[in-house]
C-alpha cells in the first residue's frame, strides 16, 4: 500500500528547505518586536537627553594671528635690526612658547581666571564670568591652595557662606558685604557687583578657587594652536571654555602678554648696548677734556705761537702715516675695550654689545649668534629648570662661542698692533727730519694725535648711541592679530542632536543585538519556517496557542459559530485532512502522535473531533495511550470498561466499551479503562484490528490518541490500523536538532501517511519566519479577544 499522499505539490505540503537566515527575514523579525525598540529608544534616548541636560555647555572662540618675520616687519624695509630681530622664525617654537605654562599663568592672573563663579539652573551649571552678583577678594591665604565654597545672597547687606569641610561636614557663615571674614582657608571679603539685585537673592553660587598654575594647566588642555596653511606664517589660536567671553579674553590677553614679553626680549640687547656706549662716552669725554686742557696750556706757555705752522714744513711727509696710525689706533682701542668687557667676571653670562663698529665683520657675526643663543637659554631658564639637558647643551655652546670671540679679538688686537707699529715706525722715520724742532713741537704733535683719536672715538660712539635708540624705539610685536578672538555663542558641546542621536542609536542597537543573539542561540522550533527548513514531511496546519478554559468539557476550545483564530485553524486542519487521501479516499482512521509528552496531541484530538462533529459527522475518539490515558482523564464518562478490557477479554463486544461524551451527540469515546501491565502485547492483539474495522462501519472518523514515538514503541505497533498519522510538534518544545530524527521516521515510512501539525503557535510572538494568520491576511478575531493597547504591544 502506498503511504505517500497523492497530491504532493499541494500548498499545505512541505518540501525540505536547506535555507538559512536571510536579511529580509531578520528585518521582519526585528520590526515585529518594535515595542521593545520603542522602549529601548525611549530609555537610552531619555538617558542621553538627561546627560545632555546636565552637561555644562562648552563654547569655542578663535583668533587668527600672523607671526612676523624680518621680511614682513615695517622696520626691516629701512633699517637693519643688527641682531635684535630673528633671522628666521620657527613657527613650531612660537607655538610652543604660546602654550607655555608661565605665559598662561600670567594670562590667568591678568583676568583673574583662577576664581570661577558657577550657578546651577535646572540641571546644568553656568559660569558667571563678569556677571556674578558677588566678587570675592582673598586675604591672607595660600596662593598655591585650591578650595571651594558657596555663597547665597540673603539681602542687600549680607550673604550666606557655606564651606564644605569633607565627610558631610559643613561650616556656615553669615558674612556682611564688603567686610572680611575668616575661614578655614584664609580671609575673604565679599563685594557686591552691579548684578547684585533682588533676582539674585537665595540663588546659590559656587565659588571655586584654584592656584594660578593649576588653572593654567587646566586651560592649556583646552587651548589649541594650529597653522592655517603650510606656506604662510598664520596661526589659529582657539580656546574652548564654559563661558564664551572668558575664552575670548584668554586668547586676547595671551597674545598681548606674549607680545609684551617678546618686545622685552628684543630690547634686552639694545639696553645692554646702550649701557656699554654710555659708560664709554663718559670715560672718553673726561679723557678728551684732559687732552684739550694740556694743549691749551702749551699754547698759553708759548704766548699763543702756532707750533704746527712752524714745524709744518718738516712734518708734511709724516702726515699721511700719522693719519693711518690714528685710524689703526681707533680700531685697536675699540678691540681692547671689547676685550676688557669680555674679561670682566660679572659679564660672563651677559649679552655682548653688538654693532660697536669693529672692522672685523666675522666678530660681529659671532657676537650676533652668541646673543641669539643666550636669549634662547634665558627663555628656557624662565621655568627655573637649570638641569634641563637642552640648557646644559646651550651652556657648552655658549662657552665655546665666547672662547672663539675672545680668540678672534686677540688675533684682531695683535694684527692691529702690528699695523700700528709699522705706521708709527714710518711716521718716526718721516719725523726724523724734524728733530731740529724744539721739544714742544713733538709734545704738541703727541697731544694733537691723542685729541684726534679720542675725538673720533667719541663722535663714533655718539652716533652708535643714537642708532641704538632708534632701533629700540622701532621694536614691534612678534604677533599681529588678523582676526580678534571671536566665535559663535552657540555651544559646540554637548551637541543635542549628536547626544540624543547616540542614545537613539544605542537604543536601536541594543535590542537588535539581544534579539539577534536570542535568535541565534534559540535552537527551538518556533515557526513553520523552522519546520520547512528541516523537514520534507507534509504540513497540515498551525494551531495557535489556546487559552485555558476551565468551563468547557475536555478542554474544547472551538465552537461551531466561532470566528476566532483557533476555531479557524481546526477548520483548516479538517479541510487539509481530506487532501491526505489514499487512492482518492479521504482517511477515516487518524492517529495522533508526537515526539514527547506535552506536544498537545490530546488537545488536538478533542478539538479536531469537535470540529468534525460540526459537519454532522460521527466521530469516535480512541485512547490508545495505555500507559497514561490522558484522553480518558480529559473526558468525564462513567467508565466501567475500556480498551484494555476489550483487548484482553475476547468476550466483550465493542459496544460495551463505547461511551457518549458531553461534547456532542456525534462524538463518542473508547477510554483506556485501566492501566495495563502489558500494553505492547495488548496492542499486538488482532482484536485491535477487528475493533477498528467495526468502528469504521459505524463512524465517519476514528481518531486515535497514541503515545509519543520517542518514548515507547506503541505508536509503531498501532500504525497498522491507521490511515493518517498526524505528528504533533509544539512550538518551542522541540529542538531543531531533533528534526532529522523526524525526517528519518518519515523517510523510513515507519508511520503511515505521516503529516505534521504545528501546535501552540503564539501569534503574539511571531516575527522570524512566516508567522501565523488565516484567510490570506484577513483577521478572524472580530472582537472575540479584545485586549488593551499595552497588552497588545507587550504580549509579543
Amino acid at each position: 500500500m502506498e503511504n505517500r499522499p497523492e497530491v504532493v505539490n499541494n500548498q499545505f505540503f512541505g518540501a525540505k528547505n536547506n535555507s538559512t537566515f536571510n536579511v529580509l527575514d531578520i528585518i521582519k523579525y526585528l520590526l515585529f518586536h518594535w515595542p521593545w525598540f520603542l522602549l529601548s529608544v525611549c530609555i537610552f534616548g531619555g538617558y542621553y537627553y538627561y546627560q545632555y541636560s546636565k552637561t555644562t555647555f562648552t563654547y569655542r572662540q578663535a583668533s587668527t594671528v600672523m607671526i612676523k618675520t624680518p621680511a614682513n616687519t615695517p622696520s626691516s624695509a629701512t633699517l637693519t635690526r643688527s641682531g635684535m630681530s630673528y633671522n628666521t622664525v620657527n613657527l613650531a617654537t612660537e607655538m610652543l612658547q604660546l602654550k607655555s605654562k608661565e605665559l598662561m599663568r600670567e594670562t590667568v592672573e591678568s583676568i583673574k581666571a583662577d576664581v570661577s563663579y558657577v550657578v546651577r539652573r535646572q540641571l546644568r551649571d553656568y559660569e558667571l564670568y563678569n556677571e556674578s552678583p558677588v566678587l570675592v577678594q582673598f586675604v591672607n591665604y595660600n596662593p598655591s591652595g585650591s578650595f571651594s565654597f558657596t555663597i547665597t545672597p540673603r539681602d542687600n547687606k549680607s550673604v550666606l557662606v557655606v564651606e564644605n569641610l569633607g565627610k558631610d561636614k559643613e561650616k556656615v557663615y553669615i558674612a556682611p558685604l564688603n567686610k572680611a571674614i575668616k575661614t578655614s582657608f584664609g580671609g575673604i571679603r565679599i563685594l557686591a557687583t552691579p548684578y547684585y539685585t533682588k533676582a539674585a537673592y537665595d540663588q546659590e553660587i559656587s565659588v571655586n578657587k584654584l592656584s594660578s598654575i593649576d588653572m593654567a594647566n587646566a586651560l592649556l588642555g583646552r587651548l589649541s594652536i594650529t597653522q592655517t596653511t603650510d606656506d604662510a606664517s598664520l596661526l589659529q589660536i582657539a580656546m574652548e571654555d564654559s563661558n564664551p567671553q572668558r575664552a575670548a579674553d584668554i586668547i586676547n590677553n595671551l597674545i598681548r602678554i606674549y607680545n609684551i614679553n617678546s618686545i622685552n626680549d628684543k630690547n634686552q640687547i639694545a639696553r645692554n648696548t646702550a649701557d656699554f656706549i654710555n659708560n664709554r662716552v663718559a670715560i672718553l669725554s673726561e679723557e678728551l677734556g684732559s687732552v684739550e686742557g694740556d694743549l691749551e696750556k702749551i699754547k698759553i706757555n708759548n704766548n699763543g705761537m702756532d707750533v704746527a705752522e712752524v714745524g709744518g714744513m718738516y712734518i708734511e711727509d709724516s702726515r699721511s702715516y700719522r693719519l693711518e696710525a690714528t685710524k689703526i689706533d681707533t680700531d685697536l682701542k675699540l678691540a681692547e675695550m671689547m676685550s676688557d668687557y669680555l674679561s670682566k667676571s660679572d659679564k660672563q653670562t651677559a649679552l655682548i654689545p653688538n654693532n660697536t663698529g669693529l672692522i672685523d665683520g666675522n666678530i660681529e657675526g659671532q657676537i650676533q649668534a652668541y646673543n641669539t643663543l643666550q636669549i634662547r637659554k634665558n627663555k628656557l631658564m624662565e621655568d627655573g629648570n637649570s638641569e634641563n639637558p637642552i640648557v646644559k647643551e646651550i651652556d657648552k655652546s655658549l662657552n665655546t662661542m665666547r672662547s672663539g670671540i675672545e680668540r678672534t679679538l686677540g688675533n684682531t688686537i695683535s694684527g692691529l698692533q702690528v699695523k700700528k707699529n709699522n705706521a708709527v715706525k714710518e711716521e718716526n722715520r718721516a719725523s726724523g727730519k724734524s728733530r731740529q724742532m724744539p721739544q714742544k713741537q713733538r709734545l704738541v704733535l703727541s697731544i694733537e694725535r691723542q685729541q684726534k683719536v679720542k675725538e673720533s672715538l667719541y663722535v663714533f660712539l655718539l652716533n652708535k648711541r643714537e642708532e641704538n635708540a632708534i632701533n629700540q624705539a622701532m621694536t614691534d610685536d612678534n604677533i599681529k592679530v588678523i582676526d580678534p578672538a571671536s566665535g559663535s555663542f552657540a555651544p559646540v558641546y554637548p551637541d543635542k542632536f549628536k547626544k540624543v542621536g547616540l542614545g537613539v542609536a544605542i537604543g536601536l542597537v541594543v535590542p537588535s543585538v539581544i534579539l539577534i543573539l536570542l535568535l541565534i542561540v534559540d535552537s527551538g522550533v518556533r515557526n513553520r519556517k523552522d519546520l520547512e527548513d528541516g523537514l520534507s514531511v507534509p504540513f497540515l496546519g498551525e494551531i495557535p496557542l489556546a487559552k485555558k478554559n476551565k468551563h468547557t468539557v475536555g478542554n474544547v476550545s472551538v465552537s461551531q459559530t466561532g470566528r476566532d483564530a483557533l476555531t479557524e485553524a481546526f477548520r483548516i486542519l479538517r479541510t487539509n485532512i481530506n487532501f491526505m487521501s489514499r487512492g482518492g479516499v479521504p482517511p477515516k482512521v487518524i492517529t495522533f502522535s508526537s515526539a514527547r509528552v506535552g506536544a498537545g496531541k490530546t488537545f488536538s484530538v478533542i478539538n479536531l473531533a469537535t470540529t468534525l462533529s460540526f459537519l454532522n459527522k460521527r466521530v469516535i475518539m480512541v485512547d490508545l495511550d495505555l500507559r497514561k490515558g490522558t484522553l480518558s482523564s480529559r473526558i468525564p464518562v462513567p467508565v466501567r470498561k475500556g480498551i484494555t478490557h476489550y483487548l484482553s477479554d475476547k468476550e466483550l463486544n465493542p459496544s460495551e466499551v463505547i461511551y457518549k461524551t458531553e461534547i456532542s451527540d456525534n462524538i463518542d469515546i473508547i477510554p483506556i479503562g485501566v492501566i495495563a501491565p502489558n500494553p505492547v502485547e495488548l496492542l499486538h492483539s488482532d482484536r485491535l484490528d477487528n475493533l477498528i474495522a467495526e468502528l469504521k462501519k459505524q463512524y465517519d472518523y476514528i481518531i486515535i490518541d497514541s503515545v509519543p514515538v520517542e518514548i515507547i514503541a506503541d505508536a509503531y505497533i498501532t500504525d497498522r490500523v491507521s490511515e493518517l498519522t498526524i505528528f504533533v510538534i509544539r512550538s518551542g518544545k522541540m529542538d531543531k536538532r531533533e528534526l532529522p530524527d523526524i525526517e528519518k521516521i518519515y523517510q523510513s515510512k515507519k508511520l503511515s501517511n505521516m503529516a505534521i501539525l504545528f501546535n501552540g503557535v503564539n501569534s503574539g510572538k511571531r516575527g522570524y519566519g512566516y508567522g501565523y494568520g488565516y484567510g490570506y491576511g484577513y483577521s478572524y478575531r472580530y472582537g472575540d479577544d479584545k485586549k488593551s493597547f499595552w497588552k497588545k504591544v507587550f504580549n509579543k
